[in-house]
């Protein structure tokens, strides 16, 4: 069977193109060896479960360990141990059996009350296997506040009996990090708080691919098959997923599944197509992402960036929290920005939901007698658009600080449909939202702004960003257009449908500017 970019579950080596999976967790076989306890988080979908499947087959094969990765998703469902235990405990003696040798399963369960049961089971485990015990659990953090606390509680418990009388090693594989555990088993989490895991030594994460690792992944399918990828759709993929593994994945999947004549090369141009309809169609992994920015401890920190506003007024384990969860990351100059450009993309489109519903079927014509993209139409329409239904859509919004920026996005989405992008980056501190609209040929470059009480006016501040963006946007021989859309949104003024205006004018680096006020 040929192998294929995985997209769906832990990947395995002969169906799936894989990297080494030890490669990117690489300390945690002297943690094994050391018999400690630790914890392994990383966001969903970046390779924790395959390389921990894959880790503890490889310390069992080399003779040293009983090693096998279990889950404790069966006990996801309950709230209560009655039920939860018993499931968990079915689930890890199916897994034991179907990926270790008959004499390193565990034996029958102890009968125990669920405030022990999975002490004992481990203790028994233990003592009755031949060789000690490194186990990986995974989807801990998922568990019922009333479940994680009695697991972490049973662990700590039998910590001191180990190697002969406990696992030597076990790790507690998830989404968050230790000090995210305390508040899931139903503390505080603060300081004073104590931890119902304190006997951790360590904290890992699961790290992206680097650019390298993309091409040597794309290299597996041009070896399979003969496929090749361009340098530049390499390039092109690492700029969109910053090495975000399913991502990585999925626009090659897609891009692959498109150009099914193995002889044609995947080209820059198809992994922009590819990641087009990723956006679009908002697969499972993309879709998840609009169920984390409304979590209360997400929502305030991704609402912050996405507005270019500061966010040292929040909570820094908060800030960190959503950097851990995969949605955030520091840029280069130390700028909280969205993760990657896909998630930049997809982000806004699941937050602009409500707008969408409310609104109505724009009967305006933005495209020339050719087809083409016709600025001139487009701003005629937007301000039609943004008199008559600016202010009432804001008030779908949910993220009211960028109300009128999600509306705006929903307006270019509807542009875009059936022949264009939207792309828009956001960045802490930088006061703006700049986006990128492509429709065949035409691209337009558009920053937003908005104006608030006790604010300078910030057209000139405007002009100047946008004047580094559209140079950004702009090649040889290519001069982008611009518009600078400032909302006013100052107390006391007139009614949107009387402050909205435009005037154009030439910005001092010599674009052709758009200002729009509303």
């Amino acid at each position: 069977m040929p192998r294929a970019f995985n997209i769906a579950g832990p990947c395995q080596p002969s169906l799936h193109y894989m990297l080494p999976p030890e490669r990117r967790i690489a300390q945690v076989r002297e943690l094994v060896d050391r018999s400690d306890y630790f914890v392994v988080h990383a966001p969903r979908q970046v390779g924790k479960s395959t390389s921990m499947l894959a880790l503890g087959d490889t310390l069992t094969a080399e003779g040293r360990y009983a090693s096998v990765m279990l889950s404790v998703e069966t006990g996801v469902p309950f709230e209560d141990l009655e039920n939860a235990v018993p499931a968990i405990l079915g689930s890890w003696r199916r897994r034991a059996k179907n990926r270790l040798p008959v004499d390193l399963q565990p034996p029958p369960w102890p009968a125990a009350d669920g405030n022990d049961a999975i002490g004992a089971a481990l203790s028994a485990w233990a003592r009755a296997c031949p060789r000690p015990l490194a186990l990986f659990l995974d989807e801990a953090d998922s568990l019922a506040p009333v479940v994680l606390g009695a697991l972490l509680r049973q662990l700590r418990d039998g910590y001191n009996d180990r190697p002969r009388g406990f696992p030597a090693s076990i790790a507690l594989v998830g989404m968050r990090d230790v000090k995210d555990y305390a508040v899931a088993a139903g503390g505080t989490g603060r300081p004073g708080s104590g931890s119902p895991f304190n006997i951790l030594a360590a904290s890992l994460t699961v790290r992206y691919f680097t650019h390298d690792e993309i091409a040597e992944l794309y290299a597996q399918h041009t070896s399979d098959t003969g496929q090749v990828f361009e340098a530049a759709a390499i390039d092109r993929a690492w700029e969109l997923t910053f090495g975000q593994p399913w991502l990585v994945n999925a626009l090659a999947r897609e891009a692959c599944s498109v150009v099914r004549d193995r002889a044609q090369p995947i080209t820059l141009a198809q992994i922009d197509e590819a990641k087009e309809t990723l956006v679009r169609t908002r697969p499972t992994h993309l879709q998840s992402l609009g169920s984390r920015i409304r979590d209360p401890r997400v929502r305030p920190v991704v609402e912050a960036v996405m507005a270019g506003a500061t966010v040292q007024d929040l909570p820094d384990d908060d800030v960190e929290y959503v950097t851990e969860l995969g949605l955030i990351r520091a840029d280069a100059t130390g700028n909280l920005q969205i993760a990657n450009p896909i998630y930049a993309d997809a982000l806004p489109r699941a937050l602009v939901g409500a707008v969408n519903l409310g609104m109505p079927r724009l009967e305006i014509g933005w495209l020339d007698p050719n087809g083409r993209l016709d600025l001139v139409r487009l701003l005629d329409g937007f301000l039609q658009f943004w008199r008559a239904y600016g202010h009432p859509l804001m008030g779908a919004s949910p993220y009211h600080e960028i109300a009128a920026q999600l509306v705006v996005l929903a307006f270019l989405h509807r542009v875009s449909n059936g022949g264009g992008s939207v792309s828009p980056e956001f960045a802490v501190l930088s006061g703006r939202i700049d986006i990128c609209l492509q429709h065949g040929p035409v691209r337009l470059g558009i920053e937003l702004k908005v104006w608030r009480d006790g604010r300078k006016d910030p057209l000139a501040d405007g002009i100047s960003q946008l004047d580094r963006y559209l140079g950004k946007l702009s090649g040889l021989g290519e001069r982008v257009p611009g518009w600078l859309v400032i909302f006013d949104q100052r107390s006391g003024l007139p009614d949107i449908e009387e402050r909205v205006s435009a005037s154009s004018l030439v910005s001092p680096a010599g674009f052709e500017v758009v200002v729009v006020r509303g």
